[in-house]
């Protein structure tokens, strides 16, 4: 007889639940309290650097849990401690013992609070991850579970059963904030997942800059406004920027209304770009990321377009760009070479070297 996927430990109806980011929790979670286990989620993840990342995956996972009426838990952020406990193991490659001593860090804390609070049963949502060895979560867990006598270490497979696809579907209907990385300082700079790392500088860097975001984009505009009239431009290929983006709003106006063809991105169904014609701000509406898009008529003319005015999250002196992670731009570009592409940011997102890939496109031409 086919036994199932997953195996609810006997008399287990609730459970403390380690969890590292909502992505990862919401199949679980689904599917414990499909199944008569309600969670409480623990939230404890000092591995997460910088702490601005941290708080940003804390706070999506404080979201999940409160929209399901789950009680959730904030663990301290104590990332010294952490590092104190990893000494040494620094430069462990992933999945070396580096990866093994974190996973028991934090599963000991969770088996601690687990006894605090009269839990039997503790689990983790580390093991939904294909990045991350099913045998040292295991280890880790039953290291945890004999270091706090009365607990239990739920050790599964939380791939299995179609939680893995059911992942990625609420990833999707949820629109979670989500990152390809564990978070570990020392895994990005190690060489593995430095896109991650540095978008997380990024935001940190916009946090920071908050106040003067403004005045900066205010400069930028007269930029590129000097620009568009020296080159007697025709047709610009424009965004409408997001909050955290240099506002280029006055400049896609005045060109509109001084005739010029300007042309807005639109993400379709298929995880492509479209362009569409823009001639005042009644021709958007609330599209796909709750990104505002144009609702004109469909652009295809593509070698009328003088250039594209891209946004990113970083830029270097050889125009490599780094993007939100999404490839919406590199895919669109990457069939329409020919557009003379020029990256807009703002002067503290002008970095000495941004990791690039085959698949990135590199832009002619960028201005802060």
């Amino acid at each position: 007889m086919k036994q199932p996927a997953i195996l609810i430990p006997e008399g287990c109806d609730k459970v403390l639940l380690h969890a590292c980011c909502a992505p990862c929790s919401s199949a679980i979670v689904e599917w414990l309290m499909a199944n008569g286990v309600r969670p409480t989620i623990f939230y404890f993840n000092p591995n997460i650097w910088p702490r601005e990342e941290y708080e940003i995956r804390k706070n999506e996972s404080k979201r999940h849990a409160e929209r399901l009426g789950l009680e959730w838990i904030d663990g301290d952020y104590d990332h010294e401690g952490w590092r104190t406990g990893v000494f040494g193991l620094e430069n462990q490659p992933e999945r070396g013992l580096r990866c093994e001593q974190c996973f028991t860090l934090r599963l000991a804390e969770t088996a601690r609070k687990a006894q605090e609070l009269g839990f039997r049963y503790f689990a983790t949502t580390l093991a939904s991850s294909r990045w991350k060895s099913l045998e040292q979560i295991e280890r880790a867990g039953q290291k945890a579970m004999a270091e706090v006598p009365g607990t239990v270490f739920w050790a599964q497979n939380w791939r299995k059963g179609g939680l893995q696809e059911r992942r990625n579907q609420l990833l999707k209907e949820n629109q979670f904030y989500n990152q390809q990385y564990c978070g570990c300082e020392f895994s990005a700079r190690n060489g593995a997942n430095t896109k991650p790392l540095l978008r997380a500088q990024m935001r940190e860097a916009k946090k920071q800059h908050q106040a003067q975001l403004a005045r900066m984009s205010e400069d930028i505009v007269r930029k590129l406004q000097r620009m568009t009239e020296s080159r007697n431009v025709r047709t610009v290929m424009a965004y409408w920027p997001l909050p955290d983006e240099v506002d280029i709003r006055p400049l896609v106006d005045q060109l509109a209304a001084q005739g010029v063809s300007v042309v807005l991105p639109k993400v379709t169904g298929d995880e492509t770009m479209e362009l569409c014609h823009y001639a005042s701000r009644e021709d958007l509406e609330e599209g796909a990321f709750h990104i505002m898009e144009p609702v004109g008529e469909p652009f295809i003319a593509f070698d009328q377009i003088d250039f594209a005015l891209v946004p990113g999250m970083a830029f270097d002196a050889a125009g490599h760009r780094l993007g939100r992670g999404k490839g919406y731009y590199d895919r669109f570009l990457s069939t329409h070479p020919d557009i003379y592409k020029i990256g807009v940011c703002f002067p503290f997102q002008r970095v000495a070297e941004v990791p690039s890939e085959a698949h990135d496109v590199v832009m002619d031409e960028v201005i802060s």
